[in-house]
Formats: structure tokens, sequence, C-alpha cells
């Protein structure tokens, strides 16, 4: 397979060139990236590629996601190897725009999407779903896919903009994507590449320990027993704990008790690394 990619930098050069699949009758299918492709949002394209007849990814590093003490400046970025990874994934075009492409001088609306957005990560990075929902909403406008592909890894993004989606009546159909993980069980991110040799050794503990709590949760445990020795045990491996809780898989609202259903959801520093996970609890036996 070729693993050269058409690119277009332009909403109307996207647009031109969809209304060109359009016309032919062509399905179309979405997979928004920042970059930093790794098999993970490989695995979204492969994806994508069987839910329609053509897919457009995007890189788009979206400055409105990030804190000002966040990772913005120092994000990994290299367009030429992410265009042949996508490619080589199946993708059709690459929508790359700038950052004066997707907010021209005088840009000056935000979406926000309420409730959903709270605790979790909205807690800890106050405006980051607001830049989510703003970004999402215009590459879904500028493209108009008929689908379009999230990774679970970032679970309360994606049913952020599910809930986005469903608010404002855009025509999309939003699909996860499952979590692709390293054989020792480290969710795939951009941002492994920040760990040092040592902390990416400690790093698949915080996988192991969440699941652990999951299968304590259905064999019937305390929510509240299940996640403080959880929590313990990645602090005794030298994780900071940002937050590990029960949610319900929908509404994210919080759980407690003994419970059926839910997602363990975690973010933890691994020395200056943020790392998210979550998982399903398993159906009782």
């Amino acid at each position: 397979m070729t693993t050269e990619i058409e690119t277009v930098r332009t909403v109307a050069d996207l647009r031109a060139r969809v209304s060109a699949w359009r016309a032919r009758g062509g399905s179309l299918a979405m997979v928004p990236t920042m970059g930093a492709i790794h098999e993970g949002h490989m695995s979204l394209v492969r994806q994508a590629k069987g839910l329609a007849g053509h897919v457009v990814a995007s890189i788009f590093v979206n400055p409105l996601q990030f804190g000002p003490s966040e990772d913005f400046e120092a994000y990994p970025r290299g367009e030429a190897r992410d265009a042949a990874l996508l490619a080589e994934a199946g993708a059709d075009l690459l929508f790359a725009p700038g950052a004066g492409e997707m907010y021209p001088e005088g840009f000056a609306t935000t979406v926000h999407v309420a409730d959903i957005t709270e605790g979790l990560c909205g807690a800890s990075r106050p405006d980051h779903f607001d830049g989510v929902a703003t970004v999402v909403a215009k590459l879904l406008l500028q493209c108009g896919p008929d689908v379009a592909i999230f990774g679970e890894k970032d679970y309360q993004q994606l049913l952020v903009i599910k809930r986005l989606v469903r608010d404002l009546n855009i025509p999309v159909k939003i699909v996860g994507g499952a979590i692709v993980r390293e054989p020792d069980g480290l969710a795939l991110s951009s941002r492994n590449a920040y760990l040092s040799a040592e902390e990416r050794e400690t790093a698949p503990l915080l996988y192991a320990t969440i699941q652990q709590a999951a299968h304590a949760l259905a064999a019937g445990h305390a929510t509240e027993h299940a996640l403080e020795s959880a929590r313990a045990a990645l602090e005794a491996a030298g994780f900071r704990v940002d937050y590990l809780e029960a949610r319900d898989p929908e509404t994210l609202a919080r759980l407690s008790g003994s419970v059926a259903t839910a997602r363990i959801l975690v973010a933890a520093f691994l020395g200056k690394t943020r790392l998210i996970d979550n998982v399903p609890v398993p159906p009782r036996a």
C-alpha cells in the first residue's frame, strides 16, 4: 500500500474533495487526531475504513484544549511521519489545517457541554472540554462525515462528543474505538513518549490496578473499598493519582456501594507525565 496521502489545508479544499466523493455516491468517515500517530490512531482509521467508502483523517494540535501550564508547545509533532502512517492504515485524505484556518482573526465562539464535562478530567483541566467541543464541532461541520471515530481511551471525551452531536443535531454517527494496548497492558498514547525508561516499566501497573478494581466490583465488593485499595496500590508504586472513580458508563454519574454496571476511570501522574485509562466492570458471573 502506498504511504503517500493527499493533504488539504483549507476548509474550502476539504469540502471540494468531499463533494466530489458525495457526487459519486460515496460514504464518508472521519478520524480526528492531534497527530503523533500510533497504532491506536491507525486502528481507528482501519475501523473507519470498514464503515465508509472514504476516510478523512485530520491532524490539528488544538490550542483551545490545552491549559496555560500544559504541554501545547512540547506536544509531539511530525506531519510527514504521521501522514505516512495514516495512509498505511487506509486513510484517503489528510486535513491538516493551521491555527489561522481553524481560528481566524475575530473568532469568538466557544461550544460548552454542561454536566457530563464536570468532574474527572473536567475538574483538573478547566476549559479543556470547551476546547474539545469547539474544535470537534468545527471539524464535523467542515467535513460533514456520515460517521466519526473517537478512541475509548479518552472515555469522558467520547461521551462529551456524543452529547454535543445529539444536542446540536449534527448529522453524524459517533462511534467509539477500542483501546489499543502495549503487550504489557499500557494504553497507547502520544504522551507515553514523555516517560523515562524507569517510568515506562512502572506505567503498566495503572491498567493492572484498575483491572483488579473492576474485578472486585464484579465480585460484589463495595465501590469505596475497591477504589481505596486501588489508589493505595498506585500511590505505593509511585503514581500521583489525579482521580480514580467508578462512574455510570452512559451518564458518568458517580457510583457507590455495590454496583452491577460501571466504568472505572483513572488519571495519574508518573513523574511529569499524566496518564489516563479506563476499563468496564465485567458482568457478574
